[in-house]
C-alpha cells in the first residue's frame, strides 16, 4: 500500500464477531477464560486490549515498522525507552529538544545512574566524538522543538553504527510524522511520537507511541509497557485511530499553510527571523529536502522587539491563533516557549539555544490561509 492508503487500511481488519468496519471501543478491564490458560488472546487490558491492538497495528503500518506500542502520553513513551537502559549507561541527545524530554532526562533518570550528553547534532562527528564504551542510546529530534533544526538521521545512524552497531538510535518523529519522513527506513531503531499531536490531530486525546522493527526490541518494550503500566486506554486508542485515517489530508494542508505563513513572516518589517525548514536560508534546508517529503506545519519566529511585552501584545492580539500548550491539531495554536514548552530549561541553556523573549512558535492549522494571514497581520500591527 502507498501511504495515503496505509493511513486508512494499514494493519487494520474488520472486527471479527460483527464485521464492524471501524474497530469498536473495548471498554473492558478483563476477559472471560473458559479454562485456566485458555483464552482468545486477551486476559487483562493492561497487557493487551483489542482497541489498543488496532491502534498499535496502525502505528506500525504507517511507520514501516513491525511492532507499534501505545502509551498514556508521549512522555510515557520516552520513559519506556529509557527503561531499556541500566545505571551507568550513557545517552547522547540533541541540545535543542522538547523541554519535557530534557526535564525527564536531567531531573528523573539522571539520579538513577544514567548519564546524558547534549550535543549539537548538525554534523555526525559532533555525535560520534561523544560516544564512549558506555553509550547505549542516541536520541534525535527532527525537526526540533522549538527552533525547527534538522538532523540528518541517516548520516548519524550510519556513523554511530560504524562505531558500535549495538547503540540504539531513537527518533522523536512528532513534528514530521510518517507523512514527511520515516526514520526506520533511514537507519533508526525506535520511533517515538507524542501521538497527541499530528497523529491524533484534533486536540482531544493525550497518547504516545513507539514503533520498532526488531523482534527482541519489541519484546523488551512490550514487557516494560505492561509491567510499568503506562498504557493508552481504549477510548484514547479509538480517537487516535480515527485521527490517523485523515493524517495524510491534514498534513498536506498543514504544510501548504505553513509555507504561506513562513513566507509572509519573512517579509514582515516587525519580524527579525523565521525558523522553517522550507525556507532556502534555513541552515539545513538541503538535508530537509532530501530527508522529508515536505516541510511540516510548524513555524517559529522572533520579533525585532526582543522583549516579553512585545511578544505578549502580539499573542493577546491574535484571534484565530490560540495561545495553548500542544500542537498538531486542526486549529492553529501559538506557544511562548520560554515560559511554556521549555520553561524547565535553565535560563543559561535557553540563552545559548536562542529561546528568547521574542520567540513565538506557531502550529499552523488547516483553516483558510487568507484568514490566518489576516489574523497575523492584525496581531503584528
Amino acid at each position: 500500500m502507498k501511504f495515503n492508503t496505509k493511513t486508512i487500511h494499514g494493519g487494520q481488519s474488520h472486527e471479527a464477531s460483527t464485521g464492524a468496519v471501524v474497530p469498536p471501543i473495548f471498554q473492558t478491564s478483563t476477559y472471560a477464560q473458559p479454562s485456566p490458560g485458555v483464552n482468545k488472546g486477551y486476559e487483562y487490558s493492561r497487557i493487551t486490549n483489542p482497541s489498543r491492538t488496532a491502534l498499535q497495528n496502525a502505528f506500525a503500518a504507517i511507520e514501516n515498522g513491525t511492532h507499534g506500542f501505545a502509551f498514556s502520553s508521549g512522555i510515557a513513551a520516552v520513559d519506556c525507552v529509557l527503561r531499556l537502559l541500566s545505571p551507568g549507561d550513557e545517552i547522547i541527545a540533541g541540545k535543542d529538544i522538547y523541554g519535557g524530554s530534557y526535564r525527564m532526562f536531567t531531573q528523573l533518570f539522571q539520579k538513577y545512574g544514567l548519564k546524558f550528553h547534549f550535543a549539537d547534532m548538525a554534523k555526525p562527528e559532533n555525535v560520534t566524538n561523544v560516544i564512549t564504551s558506555n553509550t547505549k542510546l542516541i536520541w534525535l529530534e527532527t525537526p526540533s522543538n522549538p527552533l525547527l533544526k534538522i538532523v540528518n538521521i541517516q548520516a548519524i545512524a550510519s556513523a554511530t553504527k560504524k562505531v558500535n552497531p549495538n547503540i540504539l538510535i531513537a527518533v522523536d518523529n512528532t513534528f514530521a510524522t510518517p507523512y514527511l519522513q520515516k526514520p526506520l527506513d533511514l537507519g533508526a531503531d525506535i520511533i517515538m511520537h507524542s501521538a497527541t499531536k499530528y497523529l491524533s490531530g484534533h486536540s482531544d486525546v493525550v497518547i504516545g507511541a513507539l514503533i520498532v522493527k526488531n523482534e527482541q526490541l519489541a519484546k523488551d518494550i512490550h514487557f516494560i509497557q505492561y509491567a510499568a503500566g503506562a498504557i493508552a486506554g481504549p477510548i484514547d486508542c479509538f480517537l487516535a485511530l480515527r485521527g490517523i485515517k485523515t493524517l495524510h489530508v491534514r498534513m498536506q494542508r498543514h504544510c501548504e499553510n505553513a509555507k504561506a505563513v513562513a513566507n509572509y513572516l519573512v517579509k514582515h518589517p516587525k519580524v527579525a527571523s523565521v525558523y522553517y525548514p522550507g525556507l532556502e536560508n534555513h541552515s539545513n534546508h538541503t538535508i530537509a529536502k532530501e530527508q522529508m517529503n515536505d516541510f511540516g506545519g510548524m513555524v517559529s519566529f522572533k520579533l525585532k522587539d526582543n522583549n516579553k511585552e512585545a511578544a505578549t501584545q502580539f499573542i493577546e492580539n491574535a484571534k484565530l491563533f490560540t495561545l495553548a500548550e500542544s500542537l498538531g491539531g486542526v486549529e492553529s495554536l501559538m506557544s511562548y516557549p520560554i515560559s511554556m514548552s521549555h520553561a524547565s530549561l535553565p535560563d543559561a541553556e535557553k540563552e545559548v539555544l536562542g529561546i528568547s523573549h521574542s520567540l513565538i512558535r506557531l502550529s499552523i492549522g488547516i483553516e483558510d490561509i487568507d484568514d490566518l494571514l489576516k489574523d497575523l497581520e492584525q496581531a503584528l500591527s
